[in-house]
């Protein structure tokens, strides 16, 4: 049973981190190289859609790799679970403090009602998002690397 925990949550993570890559080195690249208003009309609607369901991702993953924890505890890979579990806490905390505040904003924007400093606020995600980007890799290689 230990070990489909191991998998599945290595999975969830995995998969997690595909999809903030994407976002991060495709879609927002994607998106900036459309015309005229396009491109903040596309990054608001992906706000909305995966800000719907990242905190569910984020949280179980951070409750996935919990539960591995305590369950593996006396098994080799316990320390490098833990430290990816941290690592998922710092990037639920990171999201909460410095990325939903941006995109609750950014998410409710059209050309019409977007502030002046749109573009800014939006590079500023993406810089937060890069370096969460980072953590949760840095989670995944742990977990991986705890399954061997």
């Amino acid at each position: 049973m230990l070990t489909a925990l191991e998998v599945f949550t290595t999975v969830v993570v995995g998969v997690m981190v595909g999809v903030e890559f994407s976002v991060a080195f495709v879609m927002n690249r994607i998106f900036n190289a459309l015309p005229d208003d396009s491109g903040q009309l596309a990054r608001a609607h992906g706000g909305r859609m995966l800000g719907a369901v990242m905190p569910f991702w984020y949280i179980g993953s951070l409750v996935l790799s919990a539960v591995w924890a305590v369950a593996g505890w006396h098994h080799s890979g316990a320390g490098l679970v833990v430290t990816a579990a941290a690592l998922l806490i710092v990037s639920v905390v990171m999201s909460i403090l410095l990325l939903v505040p941006i995109n609750n904003r950014g998410k409710t924007w059209t050309p019409e009602n977007r502030p002046a400093d749109w573009k800014e606020q939006l590079n500023r995600w993406d810089r937060y998002h890069y370096v969460r980007v980072a953590v949760i890799v840095a989670a995944f290689a742990l977990l991986a690397a705890a399954l061997t």
